[in-house]
């Protein structure tokens, strides 16, 4: 098995989580920690990627990130937004949780409509690939959602935050043989 998958490096959410890692999901499952991701890190991560072509992010460090991007579902106009991911076989993992908003990322719109995208390792336009996206679904998506909340322990508590809200969902990204 290659290290890499379709040009986007594999992430296996079972190995130990670094003590970075766990400290920003702990940040991250507060409310001050993850609005204040929201509005102001997230924001400026696509910018910082693509000014240092990937060599630096707020996540860089602590968690892998990919930049997706996918077509609008309502515009039709490509967009970039930058996602923490693993892998899972011959897969890459993305999981919509929105910070436990109670709407889904206007990413996962795109993806349903639109899913055909390319995803950039740490937002590097020199590598990665094109993918299709589709839902998990049923015992896979539980399987894989536990995986993540196991490796960053944020999703556990947007899990709680959406409860009798929303699921939230996790896509499987395979390699598109097809460009």
């Amino acid at each position: 098995m290659t290290d890499l998958l379709n040009g986007i490096p594999r992430v296996d959410p079972t190995a130990e989580p670094s003590w970075m890692l766990r400290a920003v999901g702990g940040i991250l499952s507060t409310g001050l920690g993850s609005t204040i991701h929201r509005h102001v890190m997230a924001p400026l991560d696509g910018p910082l990627m693509r000014l240092t072509n990937g060599h630096f992010h707020f996540g860089k460090g602590t968690i892998p990130l990919v930049v997706l991007r996918s077509t609008g579902a309502k515009s039709g106009i490509a967009r970039d937004v930058p996602l923490g991911y693993f892998t899972d076989g011959d897969d890459v993992i993305l999981i919509a949780s929105n910070y436990g908003q109670a709407r889904h990322p206007s990413w996962y719109y795109n993806l349903r409509k639109n899913p055909r995208c390319e995803l950039f390792p740490d937002g590097r336009l020199d590598g990665g690939g094109h993918f299709v996206a589709r839902l998990a679904e049923g015992a896979d998506r539980d399987r894989l959602f536990a995986l993540a909340e196991g490796y960053a322990s944020n999703f556990a508590s947007y899990a709680v935050k959406t409860d009798g809200v929303r699921t939230i969902n996790v896509f499987r990204l395979s390699p598109d043989a097809g460009v």
